[in-house]
């Protein structure tokens, strides 16, 4: 039942901004290394073009996403839909992660609504846009988004959410480093 497009037709573009919710998925090269997925929420996920898309990414416990596309560039993002027809949508692509201390930052941060904990942007060049049934997935009530992320990176302050991403968002689980880890590793301030 898996149909793959062209491109990410207006269709599903109005597919994707009707959801709540996506997932991130990647994976280091290393056959003992972690596939990471990980669910986003907020109105974090832009169509940049019929090819291109974006996240804005919150600070996390972990930045495994940034690691697997500075090693291999692989990532896929999936949606489901939890109300109406069945659908899946996945997009696989080539991801890149643009940081506040790059130029390109000044061009993407206005896409989006900026909240306290916003760490990177990751930006993926489709190349692979596919839809399938989706009939295994169940009906769920969309009630609204978590304000948590938001009073805990307000509460951290930013020098608390600087430091917090030293310690936790430099290399990954499988110790690969990380765009923010580079930044202190090379004394840019983020």
């Amino acid at each position: 039942m898996a149909k793959v497009h062209d491109v990410i037709t207006p269709q599903l573009q109005a597919f994707i901004r009707k959801q709540h919710m996506f997932f991130v998925a990647s994976a280091p090269l290393s056959a003992d290394g972690h596939v990471n997925m990980s669910p986003k929420g907020y109105d974090s996920f832009r169509i940049l073009s019929d090819m291109q898309v974006a996240y804005m990414d919150g600070t996390g416990s972990g930045n495994e996403t940034s690691a697997h596309v500075m090693e291999n560039g692989r990532i896929t993002i999936m949606f489901c839909a939890f109300e109406g027809a069945p659908n899946i949508l996945r997009l696989y692509g080539q991801g890149r992660v643009v940081l506040p201390t790059h130029a390109e930052w000044e061009t993407l941060h206005p896409h989006f609504v900026a909240i306290t904990a916003m760490r990177q942007i990751v930006v993926i060049d489709v190349h692979r846009v596919q839809t399938s049934c989706g009939y295994g997935v169940p009906f769920m009530d969309y009630v609204g988004d978590r304000d948590t992320i938001v009073k805990w990176a307000e509460n951290k302050g930013e020098e608390g959410l600087v430091e917090y991403r030293r310690e936790k968002n430099s290399e990954s689980i499988d110790a690969l480093p990380t765009h923010i880890g580079q930044c202190f590793a090379s004394e840019e301030i983020l």
